[in-house]
């Protein structure tokens, strides 16, 4: 368990300084093996005083839950045979987490500290974290006590976020970890490998780690270089798979935000830095790009015009195995009762639009929350799978009028996140959550409005582009 798994993620984390609006970003598509792997959006209401204990339904890690818990968003499976995964969300207190970005360790250092069969793994990460902490620093330290006591069951990277921090968290074997404090100033990117360089042992500020891992390392002789402490090096792999897997993807977030910097860099470098100080304040939108992208404009995108192996050379961002996509925004220019919004995207991302629910709610929309087994219009999950459908099939024609649908939601969903802000302002309490729940049911609404109206549309317009016609001529 651990070393071949079912998921493959891309996250993309920014700081408050390196934003165009100063919040703070945490962002991630939950990538899985299967096309079709169902996702709810939920708010799990708060509990108290209660005596339970947790039991995963997929390796059987079992622990006692904390008798209080806060309200939180989550996306779970639908099928929970293997877990809740409910990946990500946002906690009553505008803490933020999405777990996880599947990592891998080398074999000398699982050698002296294994995965534990029943430990802690990405399906339970969520629901024994998020509903207890109160900062994105109090996830990492929680987390870190849960793999001291109950070991971890496989490789991963966890993001936490609060309105001021984001912290990125490496569990690399069976007990060892590190974190580290993404600089205010600079973004992030991980795709599947070991990404954390260089620790200062001496900086409790901005780095944490596992009680004994110095210790660890020095006792087994791992560290391979002279003059530094590098856990990419250390606990990494630096494969032909991750070539072609894992650091093109990097290189095209990097590409993106950083085009001088990064000039040098090729779809293969293996050293790429793992935290950037962007060429530019870094946007919604721009977080949105990378999450949606495919290599767009290089040889190397799967739906362009490249020859047939540089389009399926490299893996990439979005994919159609792309379960969910979520961006968790922590804004710092509004109030905090109603600054977090949990952006969700159903479908592949490259084709669906990114939908803005305010994280101060206490339920979600049906067609978020139910899912019928067979596909129905009526969920926005199979509403958006069955458009990313429709576009691909005629990508060139359609490409477009995907393209403008995402845009005109976007500068809809701005003009809207100002007008509820706006209204908010002077509400408290019961009344203000009230309030934003209501809202993000319009949205919603709205949202799966204009999502089947370009789906009715593209299907009409795609009747002309079959290859079964005939053109008659008068000379026949």
């Amino acid at each position: 368990m651990g070393r071949f798994r079912n998921s493959a993620c891309t996250s993309i984390m920014v700081g408050k300084d390196a934003s165009l609006d100063g919040s703070t970003f945490i962002s991630r598509n939950e990538d899985r093996v299967k096309a079709i792997e169902p996702k709810q959006f939920l708010v799990q209401p708060a509990v108290h005083d209660r005596h339970e204990t947790y039991v995963s339904a997929y390796n059987k890690l079992t622990v006692p839950l904390p008798a209080n818990g806060m309200r939180y968003t989550a996306t779970p499976s639908v099928d929970q045979s293997a877990g809740p995964n409910e990946e990500d969300g946002f906690n009553e207190v505008n803490v933020g987490e999405s777990a996880t970005e599947s990592v891998y360790a080398n074999d000398r250092v699982l050698a002296y500290d294994p995965f534990v069969k029943n430990g802690l793994a990405e399906d339970s990460m969520t629901t024994l974290v998020l509903p207890y902490i109160h900062s994105a620093r109090e996830g990492v330290t929680r987390l870190g006590q849960l793999v001291a006591k109950y070991g971890a069951a496989e490789g991963n990277g966890v993001q936490f976020s609060d309105h001021n921090e984001v912290w990125y968290m490496e569990i690399a074997t069976g007990h060892q970890w590190v974190a580290v404090r993404i600089p205010d100033d600079c973004y992030a990117v991980a795709a599947n490998q070991i990404a954390i360089e260089q620790i200062d042992f001496d900086d409790h500020d901005n780095y944490m780690w596992s009680p004994n891992i110095q210790e660890f390392v020095n006792l087994h002789c791992l560290n391979p270089d002279k003059d530094q402490w590098n856990f990419r090096h250390i606990f990494g792999t630096n494969t032909q798979k991750d070539h072609h897997y894992n650091t093109p993807r990097v290189w095209f977030a990097q590409r993106y935000l950083n085009p001088i910097a990064s000039a040098n860099q090729t779809p293969e470098s293996p050293d790429m830095p793992f935290i950037r100080k962007p060429e530019r304040k870094i946007s919604l939108e721009d977080i949105q790009y990378l999450l949606k992208s495919h290599y767009n404009e290089t040889k190397y995108d799967p739906l362009g015009d490249g020859n047939d192996h540089d389009r399926h050379v490299y893996r990439a961002i979005s994919l159609s195995r792309t379960a969910q996509s979520h961006i968790l925004q922590m804004r710092n220019n509004v109030d905090a009762k109603h600054a977090a919004i949990h952006w969700v995207e159903f479908g592949v991302p490259s084709f669906c639009a990114y939908v803005p629910f305010f994280a101060n709610a206490d339920d979600t929309d049906y067609s978020y929350r139910h899912f019928p087994k067979k596909m129905n219009l009526k969920s926005a999950y199979w509403l958006n799978e069955a458009l990313a459908m429709v576009v691909e099939s005629h990508y060139t024609d359609f490409m477009q009028a995907d393209l403008d649908y995402q845009d005109d939601l976007n500068e809809w969903a701005q003009r809207r996140i100002a007008q509820v802000d706006d209204h908010a302002k002077n509400l408290t309490g019961t009344k203000l959550t009230t309030y934003l729940t209501g809202q993000n049911h319009k949205i919603a609404r709205h949202y799966n409005k204009k999502a089947k109206k370009l789906l009715f549309k593209l299907i009409t317009e795609g009747t002309e582009l079959s290859a079964l016609t005939f053109k008659m001529y008068p000379n026949l």
